[in-house]
């Protein structure tokens, strides 16, 4: 089966009401990509930037008449704007992002789900990254990964991922034995992969959006976030740490490191910074 790609480059004013349409007249996905190079770096806490310049590729299936597509997308566009038509084969869907097994210490491994484990009798997390992020390639989830293999004990304790993206963290800890897991995350296809993975690892978390974190404390809270979100979450993550409890910051870049750490020093020791391909993992203990 062959699918037919609309590809539209639009302005980022435009993107909303071009992507209703293309979901009006019939699309089974939408798709935004960048459309002039352009980098976004760190955004707001909570918001969803877009390129200036955005190519819109909306997907159709095969048996979709492209005369009759136009003319509804006319009706619903005025005036509609040039785009490009694009037959895509099939491909298998079920593996977007391939990766080879990762080790972590002695005892970790994140596996692709399709994947027979290296090691089947270590402690082996088997993951479908999917939509969200994370998947222990990049060096700010491998440094989150390889402070939590370091632990000795993880059993009773509460631990929050926030920013949880594909949920590796947060399964990670739940195998190593921690006993009450949060994974937060403001992005509900983050959400759904975080559940659809943590029933694949056959463990317990709480998938819950930010403002629907109730009032637990943890012992370790984990964030592989970027240094803005980072510095603007610091009363948050004071209010949910339990007195002596851990927070385990990444996703900063060494010129952000000291006002990451101005930042949390009011509130909590830094213990320790370790750098991976110019990425940081700062590890702090609550004062109180």
């Amino acid at each position: 089966m062959a699918w037919l790609q609309l590809i539209f480059n639009t302005e980022a004013d435009h993107v909303e009401t071009l992507t209703d349409a293309l979901t009006t007249a019939g699309a089974v996905a939408v798709t935004l990509q960048d459309g002039a190079e352009q980098p976004l770096y760190e955004p707001p806490l909570n918001t969803t930037p877009l390129w200036q310049k955005t190519q819109v590729i909306g997907l159709f299936a095969e048996e979709t008449d492209v005369s009759s597509l136009h003319t509804e997308l006319q009706s619903l566009l005025s005036p509609l704007q040039m785009y490009q038509t694009r037959w895509l084969e099939e491909q298998d869907w079920n593996q977007p992002f391939d990766f080879p097994p990762l080790s972590f210490g002695d005892r970790l491994w994140i596996c692709p789900s399709w994947q027979s484990p290296p090691h089947p009798d270590a402690i082996n997390v088997f993951l479908d990254p999917g939509l969200a992020f994370g998947s222990g390639t990049h060096p700010t989830t491998a440094l989150c990964l390889a402070w939590l293999a370091q632990q000795d004990d993880l059993k009773g304790k509460t631990v929050i991922d926030y920013g949880c993206g594909s949920g590796i963290l947060a399964i990670a800890a739940a195998k190593l034995g921690a006993n009450q897991i949060w994974a937060v995350d403001h992005d509900p296809q983050a959400l759904q992969a975080t559940q659809e993975n943590a029933q694949k690892n056959q463990v317990a978390i709480q998938v819950v959006l930010p403002e629907q974190l109730p009032k637990v404390t943890a012992d370790i809270i984990l964030a592989n976030i970027l240094a803005k979100p980072l510095i603007e979450l610091v009363t948050v993550f004071n209010t949910h740490l339990n007195t002596q409890g851990w927070v385990i910051l990444s996703g900063i870049l060494q010129q952000q490191l000291s006002e990451v750490a101005t930042a949390y020093r009011s509130s909590f020791l830094i213990k320790e910074v370790i750098e991976c391909e110019g990425w940081l993992r700062l590890t702090a203990q609550h004062k109180n």
